[in-house]
């Protein structure tokens, strides 16, 4: 039970305050004036006041609420690590009991897993939602099992009361972990870039750990072996075997003692990307087409194009002196035998024998298209001829040959069946039911020896064959009329598109490959998409961080491509087997969040325990003992922790009396009145 003095007026607090005013200066007028009943009138102005305020005698019936000590037991990944877990659990069970054993004290425990999307250990965040759900006053201490790798520290309420750390963990405790630094998302192909890595030691390191293994692994490929120091950055030159993404996989072998190897990897995805891409034009005459072939080269910007047109054959005589001509000399030799590697695309635009080109020459680029290279060949009127390119070195290469019959009526291209699974022409079709592209008005028979037909021309002829040869690529496109699509002729086509990605099939970008494996990470699921020429694809076999593998059957989602879905629940590297292809992806960090540093410490918590006047216990060297302290004051010491009594309470019921009630002052104000006037007539 509590007792309160308070005042309710009954008239406005102005108003009041004006009449006590006035009460003040009548009662010192009297008094100056000598009247004798100047204190009854005092008196009586003062109980006439008193009542005006209202006095009350107020009593509170009060129940009693117990304090509240909330436990968070941090039971993340990290706390699985040696004897953590059971260590955790015994000292929650410990300290539960010795909170409840206090007086008029309530547990509120809240179990703490891993955050999701790898945030790690959200501490700051659980306790500010478990304050949220409890009365702040109430709330006598704050208790967290963990080894203190909080990583929402920022997220730290306003706490009311102290804050303890009982840390798990061992003082000979301690891990190595591997640090990459300054590690790009992309990288130019055939240019060297510098890579950090650094190994670091945390925790009780034993003695004559100086120096450790590194291993190095390229898309999962049999690693290489290397020594480095402990503790130092070390540089490391590294040059990117293809395009697209290149996995870079960098390890340390575990270490005796150490608490884990789960952040002895690490995992660096670069895609590689060529700088400029060097073509070289070959025109054999000019003709409507080559402008369009060098609009299609010169409007990307990351291809340098080199292009000579034969405007003067060497058999043309008509008497003009050779000092006159302004003509620049076809480079034969520089371009066909000391550069021709250089290049990667030549394009033979409508070409034919001339004697410009000996045999030698033509045997040189035969030989640099078996060793990578590409030849594009866009064949005219005189492919079908005597003079044709397929009559030379070249036409081991070629993959069809010509009938010498050349075709001069209108035809619409047509993507064949295995075009539309093809990446160059895959989503390019048009048929005769809906034409919606332009004719073609010349096609050059021929007949495909290998290789695949993705375009037809005038019956069913074949228009566009690729083929593989050796580690290059060779296209043939059985038409020089492609420029009536770039001029709109009958509506136009995707001409554009077509070369474009014609060109870049040939000079091997790797989202234009037909026979590929790869996947897109989301999260933790990965899309795994293959691109397959075949109208079947077996399983894909996945391979998880730990070693488990799982078969999961691809199911066709527009021609040419297969793909299936699936939930990564590891972090680190997975292997992907299809047939003959296989790839690696990288989801997640290598390390995970949890496991970036192990080594328990309060140097993270440090900022929030100590405005609190709270303390640190290690588990290693038992539960602390608890104690009551007041606000204000330390709360730990030596081997005790201590909660703040908040004295909470819930009010029950609330009565209220009057102090003076109107009839007493009415009969007090009234004597006192008259006992002044008696007094002042008898002097």
């Amino acid at each position: 039970m509590s007792s309160t003095l308070l005042f309710d007026p009954l008239l406005p607090s102005p108003v009041l305050g004006a009449l006590i005013a006035l009460a003040l200066l009548g009662t010192a007028f009297a008094f100056w004036r000598g009247l004798s009943g100047w204190a009854l009138r005092g008196l009586a102005a003062l109980v006439i006041l008193l009542t005006l305020s209202g006095p009350v005698w107020q009593r509170e019936d009060r129940a009693t609420l117990p304090d509240i000590a909330i436990m968070i037991v941090d039971q993340s990944a990290s706390q699985g690590l040696a004897d953590r877990s059971a260590t955790t659990e015994q000292a929650a069970a410990n300290l539960a009991t010795r909170i409840t054993d206090l007086p008029d004290t309530e547990l509120r425990r809240i179990d703490l897993p891993d955050g999701a999307g790898d945030t790690g250990t959200r501490a700051m965040t659980a306790l500010s939602d478990a304050l949220a759900n409890e009365p702040r006053g109430r709330i006598s201490g704050l208790f967290l099992i963990s080894d203190g790798r909080v990583h929402d520290i920022e997220n730290a309420p306003e706490l009311p009361a102290p804050l303890h750390l009982l840390m798990t963990g061992k003082p000979s405790d301690w891990d190595r972990r591997l640090i990459v630094e300054n590690a790009p998302s992309y990288a130019i192909l055939g240019e060297e870039f510098v890579l950090t890595l650094r190994i670091d030691d945390q925790g009780n390191v034993p003695e004559g750990l100086d120096q450790t293994p590194l291993e190095i692994a390229v898309d999962g490929a049999e690693p290489m072996m290397f020594h480095i120091p402990v503790g130092k950055p070390v540089e490391l030159p590294v040059t990117l075997p293809h395009g697209g993404r290149n996995i870079l996989q960098f390890s340390v072998p575990e270490a005796d003692g150490e608490l884990t190897t789960r952040n002895n990897t690490a995992l660096v995805q670069i895609n590689g990307v060529r700088d400029r891409l060097r073509v070289l034009l070959v025109s054999g005459e000019p003709h409507p087409g080559g402008r369009t072939w060098r609009n299609l080269l010169k409007s990307d910007s990351s291809v340098d194009l080199v292009h000579f047109t034969i405007l003067r054959p060497p058999e043309k005589q008509d008497g003009v002196p050779v000092s006159e001509l302004s003509l620049i000399a076809f480079p034969t030799r520089e371009l066909f035998l000391e550069k021709v590697n250089d290049f990667d695309l030549i394009v033979f635009d409508r070409y034919k024998r001339r004697g410009i080109l000996p045999s030698l020459y033509l045997d040189n680029v035969k030989a640099y298209a078996e060793t990578g290279g590409a030849i594009l060949i866009a064949a005219g009127p005189d492919f079908a001829s005597a003079d044709s390119l397929y009559r030379t070195p070249l036409g081991d290469i070629i993959p069809a040959n010509p009938t010498a019959r050349v075709i001069e009526q209108g035809f619409l291209p047509t993507v064949t069946d295995l075009g539309e699974r093809h990446p160059v022409t895959a989503g390019l079709r048009s048929n005769e039911e809906d034409a919606d592209w332009g004719r073609w008005m010349r096609q050059i028979e021929v007949t495909p020896d290998t290789g695949d037909v993705v375009m037809s021309g005038h019956e069913g002829t074949p228009l566009l064959v690729l083929n593989r040869v050796g580690e290059g690529r060779v296209a043939l496109l059985a038409s020089d009329h492609a420029w009536l699509w770039s001029r709109g002729y009958e509506g136009g086509g995707p001409q554009l598109e077509l070369l474009r990605r014609l060109a870049h099939w040939m000079m091997k970008e790797p989202e234009l490959e037909e026979e590929a494996l790869w996947a897109e990470p989301t999260g933790q699921t990965l899309r795994i998409i293959r691109r397959s020429l075949s109208q079947e694809v077996g399983n894909v076999t996945v391979t998880t961080p730990s070693g488990e593998t799982a078969e999961l059957p691809l199911k066709e989602v527009e021609p040419g491509q297969f793909e299936v879905l699936y939930d990564g629940a590891e972090i680190g590297l997975y292997r992907l087997a299809n047939d003959d292809k296989q790839a690696v992806i990288g989801l997640g960090p290598a390390a995970p969040r949890e496991f970036v540093e192990t080594v328990a410490s309060d140097a993270v918590l440090a900022p929030v325990i100590a405005p609190s006047r709270g303390g640190t216990a290690s588990l290693h060297d038992g539960i602390p003992t608890l104690r009551h302290v007041r606000a204000g004051r330390p709360a730990s010491g030596r081997g005790w922790l201590g909660l703040t009594p908040r004295g909470a309470f819930e009010t029950t019921g609330i009565s209220q009396t009057a102090l003076l009630p109107e009839w007493l002052a009415l009969f007090l104000s009234a004597g006192l009145l008259v006992g002044a006037w008696l007094r002042e007539g008898r002097r």
